[in-house]
Formats: structure tokens, sequence, C-alpha cells
């Protein structure tokens, strides 16, 4: 009798059990790491089974073994890299504090893996994930003890704020890695077409008056768009 199989899997790496390693110098963890090498050094486009398993010195065979797709691969290395992300404990005297500090962590991860805020709506069921959801319990944990009535909808507001400018300033810091030159010498390249086609708008002329330090103005202007959403977040507790 043929064994019976689920008509409907649930799409996700989560969802299936883990098989062992066909030979010892391959397993999920390796391909997980060489694709994050992969993913970090040349962006999503670079990344293919068959060139992983060139990597790894394996056939494509043997990878689909542990991943069965690309798109399970990508779970895989968005919940391994979100392992960085650091969350203060619950209780902390200061929520706001401790917020700052989680959306810091994310954008600093974010920035040291250009390809993940890209992907972290579009990488199946990656929130099923243990580091994803350790880190989405800890955040829980901080919005109830601080006593947000609505501690899921805060996490969202945080999260989406966090990812929208990190996806940003990622996509920036590729391309002017691409340029081959430094941040502040791409800048200082683009400033003066910048600053003619802003002449005609002294609103927008003041922001790019100089060129000192982009990396600061980078994070001042997170910062200051954190401060605006912990502002509108604080409006939510009871008083």
């Amino acid at each position: 009798m043929a064994a019976r199989t689920e008509p409907n899997p649930i799409p996700s790496v989560w969802a299936r059990q883990r098989r062992e390693p066909d030979q010892p110098s391959l397993s999920r963890d390796a391909i997980v790491r060489e694709a994050i090498a992969v993913l970090d050094a040349d962006g999503i486009e670079a990344l293919s089974m068959r060139k992983l398993g060139a990597r790894l010195n394996a056939g494509a065979t043997s990878l689909y073994r542990h991943v069965a797709t690309k798109d399970e691969l990508m779970e895989l290395a968005v919940d391994e890299v979100a392992a960085e992300i650091r969350v203060p404990p619950a209780g902390s005297p200061d929520w706001r504090a401790a917020a700052a500090e989680t959306a810091h962590a994310f954008r600093a991860t974010a920035l040291r893996h250009p390809w993940l805020s890209t992907v972290m709506g579009q990488a199946g069921l990656a929130y099923l994930g243990p580091n994803l959801m350790a880190l989405n319990e800890r955040l829980a944990a901080l919005f109830v003890e601080t006593g947000f009535p609505d501690p899921e909808g805060a996490i969202s507001a945080l999260l989406a704020y966090v990812i929208g400018m990190s996806t940003t300033e990622a996509a920036w810091l590729t391309t002017v890695a691409r340029s081959g030159q430094t941040e502040a010498e791409f800048v200082a390249r683009l400033l003066p077409a910048a600053q003619q086609a802003a002449a005609e708008h002294s609103n927008l002329a003041a922001s790019y008056a100089s060129t000192a330090d982009p990396a600061r103005q980078r994070e001042a202007k997170f910062d200051y768009g954190l401060d605006v959403v912990l502002d509108g977040l604080a409006q939510r507790l009871p008083r």
C-alpha cells in the first residue's frame, strides 16, 4: 500500500522534517552559511542552487536533500541573520531606550546584510523560523510589560519603519559599493548636480550643502524618524 502524503503541505522549510546530512562535510547549516556569504557579497540575483553546490563541492541533488527550493533557502538565511538582532529583556526601565536599541540593532544587521530588508516580506513563511519567532516574542514581552494595549500593533509599526528605512539605505550603500568609491567620494561627485537641481528650492538646497560624514547624516535621519515613531507609540500608552 502506498504511503499517504499530505495533500496540501505547508510551503515552508520549517514545516518539513530536517534530514540528516548525506556526507559529513555537507549540512543544512553549512549550506545556509555559504548562501549568506554569496548574498552578502553579490546579492540575491547571484544566488542559485547550482552555484551554491559548486562552491560547496557538492551536486545540486545533495543540496536538495536539505533545502528543497531557493525560497526555502531564503527562509533559512533570513532566520539565521535574525539571530544577530538583540532585543533587551522585558522589564527594561526605559521602554523607549529598549525599543530604540532594538531598532538600531535591526538596522545594523540589515546594513551588514543588504539583501535582508528587501526579502523580509517575500521569503515565504520565514517568520516561522526560531530566531524570528524569538525576536517577536521578546518584542511582545517588552511592549506587554510596558502596558501597550495593542503590542502587536506596536511591533508592526516599529518594524515597518526600520525595514522601510533599512531597505532604502541598503540600496544606496549597494550603489555606492558598486561605484568603487567611498561614500564621501560618491556623494561629493553627485553634489554639484544635486545642488543645481535644488537651486530653485530653498528648502531643498540646505540638504545638499555639505558632504561631511554622510554615514552620520544617514544615522541622524534614521534617529529623527525613529523618534517620531516612538513619540506616536507613546501616545497609545494609558495615561
